[in-house]
């Protein structure tokens, strides 16, 4: 089973904003949220600012952060192969 990719560097994601004309801290605001609300995804799993950042970069959240979105499946395969090393 091939293993995807690993998830976005923080700064790639800040970058791929900046390129498009925004800053994390205006899209907290523009969506309703206090300035630095967004920034909590770089450090925990949060379903609703991971879609609203996906979004803005065209994209969907399981392609910026792959490991929070594996199937259990996945994870248990990614788990097991680990064990095994």
């Amino acid at each position: 089973m091939e293993h995807k990719s690993q998830d976005w560097h923080r700064a790639d994601i800040k970058s791929a904003l900046e390129k498009r004309g925004i800053t994390l801290r205006e899209l907290s605001r523009s969506a309703g949220l206090s300035p630095d609300s967004l920034r909590n995804v770089f450090s925990r799993s949060w379903p609703r600012e991971e879609q609203i950042i996906a979004q803005a970069l065209e994209t969907t959240p399981d392609v910026i952060w792959p490991s929070r979105y594996q199937s259990k499946s996945e994870k248990n395969a990614v788990l097991k192969n680990n064990c095994q090393l």
